[in-house]
């Protein structure tokens, strides 16, 4: 397929976004898994795990929440879910599937969990579904076709992966998928319409005489799942949203207006407290990058959010976009649920 060359549009308006607050979280959480269930006509958002306020690795929650009829109420957890950062979560159906993360203990070793609960939204019981062949966290998480999660690269216990590992739900069972084709990342930031994945940015490694580094990935690629065989992408880099790699942005598809939308995040990757890796703090964007599917074109708009970062996913119902926690550009984890929406183009 030939990529049409990149056009950035940047909005004439003042303001290319309504906002407004639906009810703060009962807790400030950063680095938390998200998701959203559309029941009838209600919207349901929920939160898991990630980062409270103290940003130490005693801060590390289980804790979950949904808010449904204009509140929120903290859920029952699984007893053998661990205090996680860096865990995913995606719906199918009435079912979210939590994914992996990683534990951090008092030394600041780091390990990837290996389980994926799900949750039954009508009942709100949790079992585990199944456990990952390779565990990751600061993965990608996408779900094709309502049956396929799909596992786009990731960090596992000490390094990152290139593997693309496929869930499907319906049959229980794992397909090995075409490998990241770009360098393996942590942090990186994706969505996916119908059988297009789009993916960007995230952390690589870079070895260096006396150890590595943790250097800004500024990639974006496209992969076509082949619907026949769903193991099978065909994976081709895109030209990029802007030249500059941000991490942990929140990123959705938006498979009625055939895009996928990407919310700020930070040019400088950090450890999970917000401190970067170069010992300087993170700023947080409000940048909004969209990547047309139809017309293999960038979108940039002129955004009135505020600065977020630290981000998971970001959801979507209609026309409305949910950011749900993250850290401002003062580090200062956020307790915040902002809804938004984009102007027409």
């Amino acid at each position: 397929m030939k990529i049409i060359f990149i056009v950035l549009l940047v909005c004439l308006f003042s303001a290319c976004q309504k906002t407004n607050q639906i009810s703060p979280l009962p807790i400030a959480i950063s680095n938390n898994a998200v998701a959203l269930i559309k029941k009838q006509s209600n919207v349901e958002l929920y939160s898991f795990n990630g980062l409270m306020s103290g940003k130490t690795h005693k801060d590390i929650t289980n804790r979950g929440f949904r808010y449904k009829d204009g509140k929120w109420l903290e859920l029952t957890m699984p007893d053998s879910l661990l205090p996680v950062l860096a865990s995913t979560a995606v719906n199918i159906g009435s079912k979210i599937y939590l994914i992996g993360g990683y534990t951090v203990d008092a030394k600041g070793a780091e390990k990837s969990v290996p389980e994926i609960f799900v949750l039954d939204t009508d009942s709100l019981k949790w079992s585990i579904a199944t456990t990952m062949p390779i565990p990751v966290d600061d993965t990608v998480a996408l779900v094709y076709a309502n049956r396929y999660i799909y596992l786009v690269s990731g960090w596992h216990d000490v390094d990152n992966v290139s593997a693309v590992q496929v869930f499907d739900s319906k049959e229980s069972k794992w397909l090995s998928a075409t490998p990241y084709p770009a360098p393996a990342v942590f942090g990186q930031a994706g969505g996916i319409v119908d059988n297009i994945i789009i993916v960007c940015d995230g952390v690589k490694v870079v070895a260096t005489e006396n150890s590595r580094k943790f250097v800004s990935s500024p990639v974006c690629v496209k992969g076509i799942i082949d619907e026949s065989l769903p193991k099978i992408i065909d994976w081709q880099t895109l030209p990029h949203h802007s030249g500059t790699a941000f991490y942990r942005m929140a990123a959705v598809g938006d498979a009625n207006n055939q895009k996928v939308v990407f919310v700020g995040g930070s040019d400088n990757p950090y450890n999970y407290d917000g401190i970067g890796y170069d010992g300087v703090a993170s700023k947080a964007s409000n940048q909004i990058f969209t990547f047309n599917i139809k017309t293999n074109q960038w979108h940039q708009y002129q955004s009135s959010l505020e600065e977020n970062m630290d981000h998971r996913a970001l959801l979507i119902d209609g026309g409305d976009y949910y950011i749900i926690g993250g850290m401002d550009s003062n580090q200062k984890v956020l307790n915040k649920a902002i809804k938004f929406k984009l102007p027409n183009e």
